[in-house]
């Protein structure tokens, strides 16, 4: 939904794009799921646990006598910082002629940017929730420290409620570059898994999921494809990375998903493996946290068949 740059890489990745595969998985009730994603240039990201809606009310009356109302959708911006740096990331977006700036902002051209961050920078591998306006052409900046990561701009918005994601990445081994993706998730009564691959190195690993061990019920596994997103039943699911070491698998993280009706969720793997500079390991990001007491009953879920429902991608641009 969107472009980016980044002051190193322009030449590199600006506007650059990636076809996602349709894929499927047998045995398995199959429907759609719209998937748009943009590649670009980025830097770093962070998860929050608590969800912030951008409500902004779905009628919007256009005069005080007529009847006649324009539609106004709710958009909610998702950060994650997948980018493997010792500092914290900060996100601006710029003011925009829409914008009712918050209170102690003064005139528009005195502060060209409204800080998003304000409870704290993002930590890497974490994720947050924005309450902000958005329309198509605002820009979001990245900032570690004093310095300029890299540009994120909205090229577009659906016309409908939707969780706008955006995480920030490590773009190769050999630079500090950032990369960007984006995804847009569509309003739907299951919950939502997008599962997304920022690591960069030589370790191979491949995503499953599995029902969390219960009592009296049998544990049944799935593998997923990264870059794809899935549909699943309410539940508790393990996620994990397993990796080969010889002709044996080796599990290389291990997450839980608490999994919620129209809820959306992203698994990242994160990492990298620099040419120079420090290493960090492979290691999976499930965001948001959701509680598991929201869950009325796990066992009623597993009596329905596994939990994918769904994995297909639809569209792509940058």
């Amino acid at each position: 939904f969107g472009d980016s740059t980044s002051p190193q890489t322009q030449s590199n990745c600006s506007g650059s794009t990636s076809g996602l595969p349709v894929a499927t998985m047998v045995k398995l009730t199959l429907c759609f799921l719209p998937f748009f994603a943009g590649l670009a240039t980025a830097a770093q990201v962070q998860v929050q646990d608590t969800a912030l809606h951008h409500v902004i009310g779905h009628v919007k009356k256009s005069t005080a006598d007529g009847f006649v109302s324009s539609l106004v959708f709710k958009h909610r911006l998702r950060v994650c910082n997948a980018y493997p740096f010792e500092e914290a990331m900060d996100i601006y977006r710029a003011v925009a002629p829409h914008d009712d700036l918050p209170t102690g902002y003064g005139p528009r051209n005195a502060h060209p940017l409204i800080k998003l961050t304000v409870d704290g920078p993002m930590d890497y591998k974490t994720c947050r929730d924005f309450l902000t306006p958005m329309k198509a052409g605002d820009k979001f900046k990245f900032t570690v420290g004093s310095y300029n990561a890299g540009t994120f701009a909205i090229s577009d918005l659906p016309n409908n409620d939707a969780v706008l994601f955006l995480v920030i990445y490590r773009h190769d081994r050999l630079s500090t570059a950032v990369s960007f993706e984006s995804h847009v998730f569509a309003n739907l009564l299951n919950a939502q898994v997008a599962i997304i691959d920022t690591y960069k190195g030589d370790m191979k690993a491949k995503p499953q999921i599995r029902d969390a061990p219960t009592k009296g019920l049998s544990t049944r596994s799935e593998a997923l494809k990264f870059n794809s997103v899935v549909a699943v039943n309410p539940g508790i699911y393990q996620v994990s990375l397993v990796g080969k070491k010889g002709r044996n698998s080796t599990l290389v993280a291990n997450s839980t998903l608490v999994a919620l009706n129209r809820q959306s969720y992203v698994i990242i793997r994160t990492g990298v493996e620099p040419e120079h500079g420090p290493e960090y390991p492979q290691a999976l990001v499930v965001y948001p946290e959701s509680d598991p007491r929201a869950l009325q009953s796990v066992a009623s879920h597993r009596a329905v068949p596994f939990a994918m429902l769904v994995m297909m991608v639809a569209a792509m641009w940058a």
